[in-house]
């Protein structure tokens, strides 16, 4: 094995990694790879370490790219939804890459790809998007053709409620009570039909979180502890105040809703994290935009069942008896008009949404302070 390779804290400890990894040296010559690399690239090691980093990638991957950027800055970077396919190992092989420096000057980097993780949830933050979309105009339709009958409807029970029995009194109630509630489930499906710009600009994500914590304290989620995990350094986020509340409110109020009004130990955790180097294409933008402030919001409830997790952030789908399934598709719209990705991780007692935003950037590129 090369010098520079040598240092490995063990070769056999890389080799049961299922994860393909590849240590590039100068010029982009491969000087080590593990088994699974060798699997992935369908290519043994010695012909590898014959080979440079652009030989096991398409043309003009980013790939090559990243690399080099890592030596630029001799820090850690990430791509995600990559496609590295070749004819040899397949048309379409999508990753996500990490990259990070490796050696004392920094030269060599060390690159590891993952196969349908992150890139997975990336495609259904689209899909999500897509069906916050489909329903946009289905709400303004609803608006015209089913509010106004709707008020025709409540106004005939009325009248009919003072020329009735105690007994079919209830029945007009009934009808009352009943359109009243389908008006406001299609007041709700309106939101979805406002594709007016939103204004954005410098916001301290903390402040957000405390005021939410704040509405939650005092009424649904008086019961819960909160756990507040703050980096303290964060820079401001590009986005709306008056949106971003309602954002982490809708997931507050879910987390609350999860854990119920009878536990003794529940508890909801705000935390927050800059992670450099993450990058996504987002609609509205020609290049990969930064996605590097982390906000999470976690509880210890059940947990999201497996059949309903793939699809979240769907419209009409929710765990609740009596939920109208439009919060979280809500979320996931408001989310993707900041530029920004929404996903959810689930396990019994450990449920975590994880929002990832742009970071506000001044025009003549200094980060503002809020």
């Amino acid at each position: 094995m090369p010098e520079a390779t040598s240092g490995f804290a063990g070769e056999r400890i890389l080799n049961v990694l299922p994860l393909p990894v590849l240590v590039v040296g100068e010029g982009d010559v491969i000087v080590h790879a593990n088994s699974a690399a060798e699997d992935f690239f369908e290519l043994s090691l010695p012909v590898m370490q014959r080979q440079r980093l652009a030989d096991l990638v398409p043309f003009g991957s980013p790939v090559v790219v990243l690399a080099e950027e890592v030596r630029k800055r001799l820090a850690s970077v990430s791509e995600y939804r990559v496609d590295v396919g070749t004819p040899r190992i397949g048309a379409e092989r999508v990753v996500d890459v990490f990259a990070a420096p490796f050696g004392e000057d920094g030269r060599q980097v060390v690159l590891m790809l993952q196969e349908r993780t992150i890139a997975d949830k990336m495609d259904r933050q689209l899909t999500h998007r897509g069906a916050a979309r489909s329903i946009t105009a289905l709400g303004a339709m609803l608006a015209h053709e089913i509010k106004n009958p709707l008020s025709g409807i409540r106004g005939a029970a009325q009248l009919l409620e003072s020329a009735v029995g105690d007994d079919d009194r209830l029945l007009t109630r009934l009808i009352c009570d009943e359109t009243d509630r389908i008006v406001k489930l299609v007041e709700r499906m309106e939101l979805f039909s406002d594709e007016r710009p939103i204004e954005r600009g410098p916001v301290n994500i903390h402040g957000v979180l405390d005021h939410v914590k704040r509405l939650a304290q005092s009424g649904f989620a008086r019961h819960i502890r909160f756990l507040e995990i703050y980096d303290p350094s964060l820079p401001p986020v590009h986005g709306n105040r008056d949106q971003l509340i309602q954002i982490f409110l809708n997931l507050v109020k879910n987390a609350a809703e999860a854990i119920g009004p009878d536990s003794l130990d529940g508890e909801i955790v705000l935390s927050t994290a800059f992670r450099p180097g993450l990058r996504m294409a987002v609609r509205g933008s020609e290049g990969r935009v930064s996605l590097p402030l982390e906000i999470c919001v976690r509880d210890n409830g059940p947990g999201v069942p497996s059949d309903i997790l793939p699809n979240l952030f769907d419209p009409f789908v929710t765990t609740k008896a009596q939920g109208s399934g439009l919060g979280l598709a809500l979320v996931a719209k408001i989310i993707g008009d900041h530029g920004g990705i929404v996903e959810c991780e689930s396990a019994p007692r450990r449920t975590t949404f994880r929002v990832l935003l742009p970071m506000f950037t001044a025009r003549d590129g200094r980060v503002s302070e809020t």
